[in-house]
């Protein structure tokens, strides 16, 4: 096996932990709608996203900057309210 193949090994172990944990999340999601849904409580939360971005951003050591983390989680924050909305909407 080359270099090149040992990275790309490590590479897509790495995505499919990613993936598994991005569905963590997205289940966390769900269990806190369910929680904004008892409360009557609107899905979008942007102190709640700001703190989240701040918290990650302030967790990085490179090679990703800061406003790297920043776009990817506000991405990633993006698809937590839409699994909200669709669980809101289909319960």
């Amino acid at each position: 096996m080359t270099d090149i193949d040992q990275w790309r090994n490590d590479i897509d172990r790495i995505d499919l932990e990613l993936v598994e944990l991005l569905n963590r999340r997205s289940q966390c999601a769900i269990e806190i709608v369910k929680i904004k849904n008892e409360r009557n409580l609107g899905i979008y939360d942007p102190e709640r996203e700001e703190e989240v971005i701040r918290l990650v951003q302030g967790a990085t050591r490179g090679p990703l900057s800061r406003a790297a983390i920043k776009r990817l989680f506000e991405r990633i924050i993006d698809e937590s309210r839409r699994v909200e909305r669709e669980h809101r909407n289909s319960g």
